[in-house]
């Protein structure tokens, strides 16, 4: 397997080793930064804004006032009882308080890299995804809006004889999708609901394009639907069955059931954002399992969580 010297890059947030979650097997998922979508129930609100950002752990942060003394705009105020005050609409993400922050309380979301640097952390793992049946995800935020980037990711990927799987929302113009596709052999699509009021209050967008994209892209390669299950949003039986329909419309594999968690309420305080869905749950686990079950009778595969 060789390493190809190409400098075009792409701002990656999280390479994550040794998923099982994310496609067959024993996976490497590589998280591109930037979304168009904004779901309530988002696990990685880090990573919407397309460009590096501020993360704070609050818990790190020693009262040493460095990072307030720094802050071109004023934006961090401090004092040693309170300890430090971020105002997030006066901070314009220069992150020059990170550099300052000897306590890593303080850290940037969001890394360039090229496809060279990216290949060699996935190189790592070979041996695993060949045992496994595994290989390596490319996710994001949405992957789609760094298309050329992923392109050419996924591209390497398979010139080095890796399983290439792309997760992804389809929220994109086909002419872009459509480059990225003839470079990956799965598809994980997000669908998030099939209502497009619902789904326009739940993501800030509509789902035509979306469900377009899923019957173009299950013509050309495998496709595996994800369903992110709130309750009370889209985890009734009356949805569960259009999604089987859909399931059997574009002849997608199998149905995934990803019972929503509240990973991105905590991360919403570490970058300063509100987050929108306090009081959300999952629905409850006997009632996913019987979902699954309910899937299973109507002719399609299911799992719960990948």
């Amino acid at each position: 397997m060789g390493v190809k010297n190409l400098k075009l890059k792409g701002l990656i947030f999280n390479i994550q080793r040794f998923s099982i979650h994310d496609g067959p097997g024993i996976r490497t998922t590589v998280f591109l930064k930037g979304c168009p979508l904004r779901c309530l129930w988002c696990s990685n609100p880090e990573s919407h804004e397309p460009f590096p950002t501020i993360i704070v752990r609050d818990i790190k942060c020693a009262k040493c006032g460095s990072c307030a003394l720094v802050c071109p705009v004023g934006a961090i105020s401090f004092d040693r009882e309170r300890g430090r005050v971020i105002n997030w609409s006066a901070c314009n993400q220069c992150l020059v308080c990170v550099d300052a922050c000897k306590y890593r309380s303080l850290s940037i979301c969001g890394r360039h890299m090229d496809v060279d640097e990216v290949l060699g952390e996935v190189l790592r793992d070979v041996p695993f995804y060949k045992n496994s049946g595994g290989g390596v995800t490319v996710s994001g935020g949405e992957p789609l809006l760094q298309w050329e980037f992923a392109s050419e990711l996924c591209k390497t990927f398979r010139e080095n004889k890796l399983h290439t799987a792309l997760e992804t929302c389809g929220f994109a113009p086909w002419k872009i999708f459509e480059r990225v596709l003839e470079h990956v052999d799965l598809v994980l699509y997000d669908v998030k609901h099939l209502d497009p009021v619902k789904h326009r209050e739940g993501t800030g967008v509509d789902n035509e394009v979306i469900l377009d994209n899923l019957h173009k892209a299950a013509k050309r390669r495998p496709v595996w639907i994800r369903v992110p299950l709130i309750a009370g949003y889209n985890d009734s039986k009356e949805h569960i069955k259009s999604v089987v329909n859909l399931a059997r419309e574009v002849d997608a594999k199998k149905i995934s059931l990803l019972p929503y968690h509240e990973g991105g309420k905590s991360k919403c305080e570490q970058i300063g954002k509100t987050y929108p869905i306090p009081d959300a749950k999952a629905p409850p686990e006997e009632y996913v399992k019987e979902l699954k079950k309910y899937i299973t009778e109507l002719g399609v595969e299911a799992t719960i969580g990948h």
